[in-house]
Parts: structure tokens; C-alpha cells; sequence
């Protein structure tokens, strides 16, 4: 089990995003239908409603508006870092059994002692605890999504957004720079999430953490720079709740350790189930038909 089953949710995000800023329509130039209605136009007066506050700057409109919503997830999302990462104590608690059941599977010649070392390997998980999503909840993405969708189609189809400058970065237009630092951003919140990780499971988190900044690179360098900004801080704002649970990391490993060790877990071992045999009366009909049948080819021998 990989906690690394996260990747696809960022992915899954911008795609329903992609999605439902595709299902604006044009009627002679001017956008209309249910997107637009109820997410483009609320973001577009969102943001005229911050950005009046700040000077008609949209940029730091949309940094006001990702600063607010990384703050009302980040309850949410420290929760479930904090949860990710007594899974990954855990894991890293059990690896030599699991180690162990895992080469059993590999050497299993039989599909019943593959079954049995499978059966053994989910009593691992169950007996400890370890949940088979590592403790991965989709939560705060479902709940960007639609403000992620609104933002999309408010750039697109505000003429105040999409020509909107920021720190000489067209608002409107794709933007490398913001690409780069929203890369650069979530490389961080990976880098930093490996910090204290137990070395058995870096190896296996490396491959995945690098997965995610490289989508937001080339997502952001597709889409308008608005996204790309509002990527960029909230990647900022993961790093920092990642550091927050890098800090607690050391008490919750204790926590862990204290708790396996009052209540241990059964070591687990493959049990075997043989095929069951057969019933006597089979047994004795089988060998009655055989003996027919020898007794038959006996007599049709000395016809001959």
C-alpha cells in the first residue's frame, strides 16, 4: 500500500475544473448557461469586490481570495495530513511483516497460497489500523473545485480580469514565470513532506511527489496567469501546513509507538486452506466406476 494514491486528486481537480468552464456557452459572442451564471459571474463580482478594495489590482484580489479559502481549509487540511502521516508511522512500523508477506506472495505456487498470504496481508492492515487510502481525503479539493471553476471562467469571460496586469504579468495571458514558481512551490511542500519520513517509504514517495509540481507546471503554462498566481500561493500556503506537521511529527511517532506497544498487534502468517477432500460415498463410487470400467475392457479383450 503506497500512500502516494493523492497524485490523481490534483489532476481530477483541474480536469472537472476544465470541464465546467467548457460548458460555457456563446450566443453572438456573449457567454450564458449554468457555469457561467452561477460561477462565472459570482467570481467575476467577487473579485471586482476585492480588487476594488485594493487599488483595482485583480491580482492581489485573487491573492486575497486564495489566502481566504487556504485559511478556511487549513483546519481540514492539517487534519488530514496529520492523519496521512500516522498511516505512514504505522507502515513504517509493520514494513518487516509486511516485508516478509509480501515475498510470501511472490513465492506462493498455488492460488491458495497466494489467497492466504493476500487474507494475511489485509489482517496486517486491519489488526494496526492502517487504512488501505493512507488517510487521503478529497474534501478540501472537492471544495476548491467550484471556486477553482469560477476563477477559470471569470478570467476567461471578465474583460476586466483577462486584461488585467500584475507585476507586469498579463492576468489574461499564460504566464512561464508563474508557472515556474508554481512549480517550484509544490516541489517545496514535497521536499518538505519527506523531512522526518521514514527512509522506507522516500524511496517510494520520491517518483510520486515530483508527479504533482510537474502537472501544475504544464497546466499552469496552459492556462491564464490568474490560475498560475493562484497556484503559486497556494502551494505556499501547503508548505506552511506542512511544516506544521512536520512539527508534530515526532509526538505523533511517539503517540504511535506507545500505543503498539500497550496493545500489540497478533503477528499475522499465512494460513493455508487445502482443498477439501471427498466424501467417502464419492471416494467409493469413483472406484467402483473404475473398476467397471477395467472390468470391461477386460471382457471385450478375451472376446477378442
Amino acid at each position: 500500500m503506497k500512500i502516494s494514491k493523492k497524485v490523481p486528486a490534483l489532476g481530477s481537480l483541474a480536469g472537472l475544473a476544465l470541464l465546467l468552464s467548457g460548458c460555457v456557452q456563446t450566443k453572438n459572442g456573449k457567454p450564458y448557461g449554468f457555469v457561467y451564471d452561477y460561477l462565472a459571474v459570482p467570481g467575476q463580482h467577487v473579485m471586482d469586490w476585492f480588487a476594488n478594495i485594493f487599488g483595482g489590482s485583480y491580482g492581489w484580489a485573487i491573492i486575497a481570495l486564495t489566502v481566504i479559502v487556504r485559511m478556511v481549509l487549513l483546519p481540514i487540511m492539517v487534519k488530514q495530513m496529520r492523519g496521512a502521516t500516522v498511516q505512514q508511522e504505522k507502515i513504517s512500523m509493520v514494513r518487516p511483516q509486511m516485508t516478509a508477506l509480501q515475498k510470501q506472495q511472490k513465492a506462493a505456487k498455488t492460488p491458495e497460497e497466494q489467497q492466504a498470504a493476500s487474507q494475511a496481508m489485509m489482517a496486517l492492515y486491519r489488526n494496526n489500523g492502517i487504512s488501505m487510502t493512507g488517510g487521503i481525503g478529497c474534501l478540501p479539493l472537492l471544495i476548491q473545485m467550484p471556486i477553482f471553476a469560477a476563477l477559470y471562467a471569470a478570467i476567461r469571460y471578465s474583460p476586466e480580469l483577462s486584461s488585467s496586469i500584475f507585476m507586469n504579468i498579463p492576468l489574461g495571458k499564460s504566464s512561464w514565470i508563474l508557472a515556474i514558481l508554481s512549480f517550484a512551490s509544490y516541489l517545496l511542500q514535497g521536499y518538505l513532506s519527506m523531512l522526518g519520513m521514514p527512509d522506507d517509504q522516500k524511496k517510494q514517495m520520491r517518483m510520486t511527489l515530483l508527479l504533482s509540481p510537474v502537472m501544475i507546471l504544464f497546466f499552469t503554462m496552459s492556462s491564464p496567469a490568474g490560475l498560475g498566481l493562484y497556484f503559486f500561493v497556494g502551494g505556499l500556503f501547503a508548505c506552511i501546513q506542512t511544516l506544521i506537521i512536520n512539527f508534530y511529527r515526532p509526538r505523533i511517532r511517539k503517540e504511535i509507538q506507545a500505543k503498539m506497544k500497550e496493545n500489540p498487534a497478533p503477528v499475522v502468517e499465512p494460513v493455508v486452506t487445502k482443498p477439501a477432500e471427498p466424501e467417502p460415498k464419492a471416494v467409493a463410487a469413483k472406484q467402483t466406476s473404475v473398476k467397471n470400467r477395467n472390468r470391461n475392457a477386460g471382457k471385450q479383450q478375451h472376446h477378442r
